[in-house]
């Protein structure tokens, strides 16, 4: 296969992947446990899991950032009103603890993780290099 190819291709199931695993943080991060936001630690540590799983798999700092966006965008598409009307992530006082709305920590919180993953120097590169 041509590695082109093979990287395009690899770039697109990181996208999909990472639509899928911000689709599923989107719909739990609001669950609660108690006064707990359980499904926001979960949510974040799945993503942060998935893209550090991708960047350590594929060595690739393009693969992260794809399923990055691919979260991200889902995020961003299941954060509106659907077409019945019906909201996955409220606003105002239905989605808050102590004053801060969840839905906007957990958007904030997809964009971190990806650029720290994204961003993080490759330590191996480093190992590599001849001490001189």
């Amino acid at each position: 296969m041509n590695p082109t190819l093979a990287r395009a291709l690899t770039w697109l199931v990181a996208l999909v992947v990472g639509a899928v695993y911000g689709t599923a943080g989107t719909i739990a991060h609001s669950y609660r446990l108690g006064p707990l936001p359980v499904g926001l630690a979960l949510a974040v540590v799945g993503i942060a899991a998935m893209l550090v799983a991708m960047r350590a798999l594929t060595a690739d700092r393009w693969t992260a950032l794809c399923g990055g966006a691919g979260a991200l965008a889902a995020t961003v598409v299941f954060s509106g009103p659907g077409p019945g009307g019906s909201v996955i992530v409220p606003a105002g006082d239905l989605d808050q603890l102590a004053g801060v709305s969840l839905g906007l920590v957990w958007g904030i919180a997809v964009v971190a993780v990806a650029t720290l993953v994204v961003a993080w120097p490759d330590l191996a590169a480093v190992r590599r290099r001849p001490d001189n």
